[in-house]
Parts: structure tokens; C-alpha cells; sequence
């Protein structure tokens, strides 16, 4: 901590000012911790972690700081920091906000004028469209809000916007909406060109083969499209140069796709979100997709749960839109209520960011569902009837870190190890995962791995007789494009029939690929991951394991929630009482003037 806190010194010791001294400082710090700026008025008690604080200077400095030459406030002169609404930014990152600002305001304003040609294209294919959307509905749910058909809601809504959110937990059918979308628009446009990507290329390709695998009724032709739709990271699509900052579409340059969907859209930082923004031509639809509950980026800002949450309030459509989405509802009890028709003026993003309220994966009376958002509320109550009854079925909650547990769950790995046919074996082996909230520790992902590798060894399931061990899984830490392998890609080492050691994948298409392991050499071993890493994936059963010690500042609800919900059917939770409570109370609080920014 010692060292971290060197770097900000020295940062703010390149500046003379002994007024600006502690703020360069404090943002320097918070920058780190994944915030974009920090609010003036909150800044005399944060000051308290520089080493520059003096309150005597300090409460001269808030007042003064407006005056600093090194300071532009509204459209001064560039310099190093920006004081805006109160918030003192890095130059940079204060630009980053204003592009993506500018960009939303721009999409929104260059849909107006299509608004009458696109409501006449949807009504024009309205028996196509009730079509593709029959038997969305399921069940009657006991929550009102869930029997909404959220997914037409959002399909029509990204038809007629040229920028969409659409948010929703586990099991929603993002990428179901999204299917349909892509049905509706190759109808309406059969030369329709598309671009897929995600933050990572495991997630782009999860979100291809999903869509690969839909099945909608009368859309052969349609189906066909989807199978020559080709995945790839944000960095991917946008052409990253090596060894720079930048991409070679920007705004100069914009990528010409009629649509373009990005998944996963809460692991995007700021940089990158803003560049992607940039590079998104004048005649580009974009639609975004992610969990608002999920972690955010590991770099700085959480964009995506920003402009999720500047909204809240005004989530309702207007009276037009509202009519429009419900004449291709024939039921009745699915349709949008009048409740839900906006009052007073409306946000810049109303009819811009839809969630899907209704989980088809999970219930909210029980279970995981019921679980994962008692973390995300920090519903107390709910919290603690898991914590003294311990009966769900889909839920376990082991506040002793029993080994036996631990044990039991690493017997699942057998299954894979046993397997004889490669293919099967990686399937088997993604069916269950370990996940930690940390890395080093007792409970952390190297003792984690290295236990049950010992368990397993001493079980005679594997022989860790050398680095590329027989049936050792792997994940990929970093982008290897010329191979098609992508940082968060899982594998198994195994002996081709010559007896030469392979690490095995499977592609996009679901096909085996093998290469030499030391081709993958920024790899680990992956009995266990971390939560973050976990984003994106999908395990039938999960065991999750936190710190036994609630002074660790990762510890926050978003992160319990994302781990939770990785789990499909089982999921174990290792952690003390005082530390899941103390977890679900902990939010990721990212500071960023984007909200209030939108009434500029």
C-alpha cells in the first residue's frame, strides 16, 4: 500500500501549487480504484489519506481551487485537470466523459428523423412479429412487473432507437431479445451487415453461439444469417494498434456495420467505452447488453451501470410508444400497464434502457434467483433465513469452511479427468467451478487451485509430475489472436494419440483445436478462478469461497452477486456470517459526473 501510495505522491509532486498538491494526489488515488473524478465538497475528509494534509490548507485549497492555472474550469484553456460541476477530473478522463455524453445526445437526436419509417416497417411486419414472439410468456409470476413481455419491449424499442440498453440478470433472455431483434431488422433490411463483440473473446463468442443455436419460428432464412455472424472483441473490431492508446476506427475513420451489439457491456472501462463510441459511424445502430448488478470493469469507471441508474425514476415509455409496443401484445396481462406510461418530462434515455425483469432461469421465491437478489438489495431478512434455515436446494451456505464441503466439490473434477473423449471431457469440466474473491490468502485462488490439486493427487486423479501436467486445466490470460485463443479461454492439457502434450479448446464452432502448450504460456491453472474472471460464464454448480476477513475493500454485493449467479442449479457459499452480511452491505460506489451531466 506503501508503494501505490508513493506513485500518487510522486504524481502530485510534479506539481508545484501547494494548492494542488493534495487534489492531484487524491485523484491520482482514486483514478486507481476505478473512479473518473472526485467530488470537491466530499474531498476534505478524503484528503485525510494524503500525505499533503494540512485542514488549514486543505478547506483554503476547495475554496481556491477554481483559481489554480493548472485547473481549466468550463471552456478555459486545455490544462492537466478539469473542475467541473464540483468534480475535479484528469483532463483525460473528463474527455472520455464528454465524448460518450455527446455521442448518446447524437444518437438520440439522429433517430428522430427515422421515427416514422421505422414505426411503418414494424407495423408493416407485425403478424411476423407477434409471430416470433409467441410463447415468450411463461408462467404466471406473483411479481407483477415480471409478466411484462420486457423482451418486446426492448426489441421494439431497439428497432426504432439507434442507441439501446438492455439489462437484465441471468436468464432473462438478453440474447434471445436480441435474436429477435436481428430477425426483425434482417426482415425489414435482408442486406442487413452485423457486428458482434464483447469486452473479452470468450463472452463474443458465447453471445455467437447462442444466437447460433436459436430457434425462431419461420425464419430458416433468417437462422442461416446467424450462422455467418462472426464474433470478436471490442479491441478486435476496432483494430487495436499495438503498442498505443489507439484504433484505427475512430471518428475519422468509422466502422460502417448497420448494427452493431456488444455484450457484457458492465466489464467496458471508460477509455474503451468511449472509443468505441467514437468509432461508431453516423448510420450505425448500436445496442448494448449486460447485467447493471454485475461488477464493473476492472479499470476505471462503471459507465454501464451509470447510465443504467441515470434514468431510474423515468423508466416508463411515453403514451405513443407504449400503444405501439402493446399492438403486438395479445395478451392482455403481458402488455404494459398505464402505470408505466411517463409522466412530466422525459430523461434523454427514456425508451432507451430496457431491463428484463423476468428470469426464465430462476424464481423470486426461491433459490438462487431468490438469493441472488437478497445480495443485490441487501435484503437482511432474506439474507439471514438463508443463514439459520441452510434448507434450499440450490443454495448452501457453509459458515465453517468445512474441508469436507471443499472436498466433496472437488470430487466433481473426476468426472472430466475420467472422460476419455476429449470434447466431452471440456464440456464436464465447465460444468463446475471453484471461485474466489481474491488471489492471495488462505482463501484465495493459488491456495484454492493448490488444494485441490493435492486432493486430487492424493485421490490418484492426476500426477503433477511436470507444468503441462496430463489433464491439467487451464485458463488463458491474455488475447492470442493469431491462434484464436482469447484471455478467459479454458482448456485441458492432454496427450495427443502420438503421446505429445496438447493444450485442447474448443472453437466457435464447437470444434476441438489443439496447440503446443508453451504457445499458451500466460495461462493458469483454472480448478479455480476468480469471480472476475468468471463474467460471462455459466456452470451448472459453483462453490464460492470469500476471505475469512471483512477488512478487504473487493468485498461488495456486486461481487457476491456476479459469483452466485454463475451457478445454473447448486451454488455453495464458504464465508462466515459476519462476512456475507458485511459483503452484501458493500457497494461498488464509482464517482463520475455522467448522471448529472445528462441535463446539460
Amino acid at each position: 500500500m506503501q508503494t501505490l501510495n508513493n506513485v500518487h505522491q510522486q504524481f502530485a509532486e510534479f506539481f508545484k501549487s501547494e494548492t494542488l498538491k493534495p487534489f492531484a494526489f487524491l485523484v491520482s488515488k482514486k483514478l486507481s480504484e476505478g473512479h473518473i473524478c472526485i467530488a470537491v465538497k466530499e474531498a476534505a475528509a478524503l484528503l485525510e489519506e494524503s500525505p499533503f494534509y494540512d485542514t488549514g490548507i486543505v478547506l483554503n485549497s476547495i475554496v481556491r481551487l477554481k483559481d489554480e492555472p493548472l485547473v481549466t474550469v468550463k471552456d478555459g484553456m486545455k490544462q492537466p485537470f478539469v473542475l467541473h460541476n464540483d468534480r475535479l477530473y484528469l483532463q483525460r478522463y473528463f474527455n472520455y466523459e464528454t465524448a460518450i455524453l455527446t455521442r448518446i445526445k447524437t444518437f438520440v437526436e439522429s433517430e428522430k428523423g427515422d421515427s416514422g419509417r421505422r414505426i411503418k416497417a414494424l407495423k408493416s411486419n407485425e403478424d411476423f412479429i407477434k409471430e416470433i414472439f409467441a410463447g415468450t410468456s411463461s408462467p404466471e409470476s406473483s411479481v407483477p412487473s415480471e409478466n411484462i413481455n420486457w423482451q418486446l419491449v426492448a426489441a421494439v424499442s431497439a428497432v426504432l432507437n439507434n442507441f439501446t440498453i438492455i439489462t437484465g440478470g441471468p436468464g432473462t433472455g438478453k440474447t434471445t431479445t436480441v435474436a429477435k431483434i436481428l430477425a426483425m431488422l434482417y426482415t425489414i433490411n435482408p442486406d442487413l451487415t452485423v457486428a458482434l463483440a464483447a469486452p473479452t473473446g470468450k463472452a463474443a463468442v458465447r453471445m455467437a453461439e447462442s444466437l447460433k443455436a436459436s430457434s425462431l419460428k419461420g425464419v430458416d432464412n433468417i437462422s442461416e444469417k446467424f450462422q455467418t455472424l462472426t464474433p470478436g472483441t471490442i479491441h478486435r473490431l476496432l483494430k487495436y494498434v499495438p503498442d498505443s492508446p489507439y484504433f484505427k476506427h475512430d471518428k475519422n475513420n468509422p466502422l460502417t456495420y448497420d448494427v452493431v451489439i456488444v455484450d457484457e457491456s458492465s466489464m467496458i472501462d471508460v477509455a474503451l467505452f468511449a472509443k468505441l463510441l467514437d468509432a461508431i459511424g453516423p448510420a450505425t445502430k448500436l445496442i448494448l447488453l449486460g447485467d447493471k448488478d454485475q461488477l464493473a470493469s476492472v479499470e476505471a469507471g462503471s459507465l454501464f451501470g451509470d447510465l443504467c441508474k441515470s434514468q431510474s425514476g423515468s423508466e416508463g415509455l411515453s403514451a405513443a410508444r407504449t400503444e405501439l409496443v402493446n399492438s403486438f401484445i395479445s395478451d392482455p396481462g403481458s402488455q404494459l400497464p398505464a402505470e408505466y406510461v411517463l409522466n412530466g418530462l422525459p430523461h434523454l434515455l427514456s425508451e432507451h434502457i430496457i431491463e428484463l425483469k423476468r428470469s426464465h432461469r430462476f424464481t423470486s421465491d426461491k433459490g438462487i434467483g431468490k438469493f441472488s437478489k437478497a445480495i443485490i438489495k441487501n435484503d437482511v431478512g432474506a439474507l439471514q433465513e438463508y443463514l439459520q434455515n441452510n434448507s434450499d436446494e440450490q443454495v448452501t451456505i457453509d459458515t465453517g469452511y468445512s474441508q469436507e464441503l471443499f472436498e466433496q466439490f472437488a470430487d466433481g473434477y473426476a468426472d472430466y479427468i475420467k472422460e476419455p473423449d476429449i470434447k466431452m471431457a471440456l464440456q464436464k469440466l465447465n460444468q463446475l467451478r471453484v471461485l474466489g474473491a481474491v488471489r492471495e490468502g488462505e482463501q484465495g485462488l493459488y491456495s484454492l487451485n493448490t488444494a485441490i490439486e493435492n486432493y486430487l493427487r492424493k485421490k490418484k486423479l492426476i500426477n503433477k509430475n511436470s507444468e503441462y501436467y496430463e489433464n491439467r486445466p487451464i485458463i488463458v490470460t491474455r488475447n492470442y489472436y493469431s491462434l484464436g485463443l482469447f484471455n478467459g479461454d479454458v482448456g485441458i492439457i492432454r496427450a495427443d494419440e502420438n503421446g505429445v502434450q496438447k493444450a485442447w479448446f474448443e472453437d466457435s464452432n464447437n470444434e476441438l483445436k489443439s496447440v503446443f502448450p508453451g504457445y499458451v504460456a500466460e495461462s493458469e491453472t483454472v480448478f479455480a478462478m476468480t469471480i472476475h474472471k468468471s463474467q460471462g460464464s455459466e456452470y451448472e454448480k459453483v462453490l464460492v469461497v470469500l476471505p475469512d476477513n471483512i477488512n478487504i475493500p473487493i468485498l461488495t454485493r456486486e461481487l457476491l452477486y456476479t459469483a452466485v449467479t454463475r451457478a445454473k442449479s447448486k451454488v455453495i457459499v464458504q464465508a462466515s456470517e459476519a462476512v456475507i452480511l458485511h459483503t452484501a452491505e458493500g457497494l461498488v460506489e464509482r464517482a463520475s459526473g455522467i448522471m448529472e451531466r445528462f441535463g446539460e
